[in-house]
């Protein structure tokens, strides 16, 4: 069969673009590195958080609002498809749900590959919390926090998870206000409460490459924070400070995190 000239030539066109198509998909450098990013998107349920406005109602029927929602993360790891564990070591960030920018979390430097694991802590390690205040920077200077402290001088740690709001079920010495503040890292001298918890995220999808810097979105419900393992009651317990009844709210943030999509 004949083929005319023109045809040939569009055909050729074609075959090299395809080609060239495939060679740019496959060209990926194996060894290259890129950033995960990690965004902490913090909700009520379904609701998106709106600190003084957005109101929720716990299992005790106790309707409340947020006035401050804090939270640690260290310790951050991804584990790949081949069961290799890429950790990031000394790094602490603050997720404030009053500063947007602190909501994300980047991950330098992640080898090629596809990733089926995110797991992190929510609170500062032993290890850290006992160093010296100069190796304590950053996020972890006790000195930054201002008004919004987030370490206890007279137990020596860190607040690793706080929220703060009020209630109308809630009458202590006229206030309405609510306080858990969640500490307590096992004790350096002598046993005490240990309220680090890791919390293990299944990923799906998550592929770095020279070309692909993915986002994976996670949810932290903070309604499960009074509605999980535990059902907490405003009007019982108003305030916690004590890192002993302060494992009821941790063992229920544990199940309050979730893998929402990856960008």
């Amino acid at each position: 069969m004949k083929i005319s000239n023109k045809l040939y030539i569009g055909l050729l066109g074609l075959s090299i673009f395809a080609t060239s198509c495939d060679d740019d998909s496959m060209g990926e450098d194996p060894n290259a590195t890129n950033t995960v990013q990690i965004e902490f998107d913090n909700r009520f349920g379904s609701t998106d958080l709106v600190l003084g406005t957005t109101k929720a109602t716990n299992a005790s029927g106790e309707e409340y609002t947020l006035s401050t929602l804090n939270y640690f993360v260290s310790n951050v790891s991804l584990m790949s498809d081949m069961g290799e564990m890429i950790s990031f070591p000394d790094q602490y960030f603050l997720v404030k749900e009053s500063d947007t920018g602190s909501q994300f979390i980047d991950l330098p430097e992640v080898p090629s590959g596809n990733y089926s694991h995110l797991t992190f802590t929510v609170g500062v390690d032993s290890l850290k919390s006992i160093s010296d205040v100069s190796a304590r920077t950053g996020v972890l200077d006790v000195a930054s926090y201002g008004d919004d402290n987030m370490y206890w001088s007279w137990n020596m740690g860190y607040i690793f998870f706080k929220i703060e709001g009020n209630s109308s079920v809630i009458d202590v010495q006229g206030s309405d206000k609510f306080e858990f503040h969640i500490g307590g890292f096992g004790g350096r001298d002598a046993a005490t409460p240990n309220n680090l918890e890791q919390i293990d995220l299944h990923l799906d999808g998550v592929s770095v490459s020279a070309s692909n810097s993915p986002q994976v979105h996670v949810i932290f419900d903070v309604s499960k924070v009074m509605d999980g393992t535990n059902t907490i009651s405003l009007a019982e317990t108003p305030a916690i400070h004590n890192p002993m009844i302060g494992k009821s709210v941790s063992a229920n943030y544990m199940s309050a995190f979730a893998v929402d999509h990856v960008h």
